[in-house]
């Protein structure tokens, strides 16, 4: 049997009972350690995690950027691979690290990158906005950490070169179409954070032209027509979410009680 990949798998939690079982066994007996952190978990993740042999660590939730960070700071390999509990490694991606540990100039980099691959409704994505979606998720210790912005769209920051790596990572991030809508105001609210945040205005010009533009290019431009009914959904969806974070934030700085 090879050696274990000298690699820590980091994975932050809440309530993932359901997909934590195959996240683990995705990258089980192949790497050199698993590390779970949750946060304020009360569905028994934490017992669950311990018998499929991760080592398991309660983290305050501050952020995703500062609680990855956090979790970064209990691997105890030289490499991480950082995945959330809804993901899977697929044996492409597992033998694309292997080879990758395999070379010799493999700690010349600083961290790599895959791409990810969502499975919606009946199918796998492969076009759109949703793929390749190249995830830059490996990171060698010391030379790369989460950064970008501490509400959303945290990213890794690397320190050196970043290698691209065939094979998918698989994200079951939507079960059902519910599932799908029900994340369009999380992450409307998160937006409206940001821009207040960083003193950004609402633009009537970008509520008009943002959502036309994102269908346009998730739809046409990438092929998303390729994908089906479920291509032409996402690419809707995709624009009306755009519409709904610009309208929300056209509230927040214009919403006033009634009177009479």
């Amino acid at each position: 049997m090879p050696a274990p990949l000298p690699l820590s798998v980091v994975i932050i939690a809440k309530n993932e009972a359901q997909t934590l079982p195959r996240c683990l066994a995705s990258v089980s007996g192949w790497v050199s350690e698993t590390v779970v952190a949750l946060n304020n978990t009360t569905d028994g993740s934490d017992t669950l995690a311990r018998n499929l042999g991760a080592l398991v660590h309660n983290l305050p939730w501050s952020g995703y950027r500062d609680t990855k960070n956090a979790a970064l700071a209990l691997a105890k390999q030289p490499w991480v691979l950082s995945l959330d509990a809804d993901e899977e490694v697929s044996p492409a991606l597992r033998a694309a690290l292997t080879a990758f540990f395999a070379r010799a100039d493999h700690d010349s980099f600083a961290g790599a990158r895959f791409p990810r691959k969502v499975w919606f409704i009946d199918r796998w994505i492969t076009h759109g906005d949703w793929y390749p979606d190249l995830s830059l998720r490996l990171l060698h210790v010391g030379r790369a950490r989460w950064g970008g912005d501490a509400f959303v769209h945290e990213k890794v920051e690397c320190d050196g070169p970043v290698a691209t790596l065939t094979g998918d990572l698989h994200h079951y991030s939507f079960p059902t179409l519910a599932s799908h809508v029900a994340k369009i105001n999380p992450f409307a609210d998160l937006f409206v954070r940001q821009q207040q945040a960083k003193g950004g205005k609402f633009s009537v010009l970008a509520a008009i032209f943002r959502p036309f533009w994102r269908f346009f290019r998730a739809y046409v431009f990438k092929l998303g027509f390729l994908d089906g009914y479920p291509g032409f959904y996402i690419a809707w969806a995709t624009a009306f979410s755009a519409f709904v974070r610009y309208s929300r934030l056209f509230e927040a700085e214009h919403h006033r009680a009634p009177h009479g």
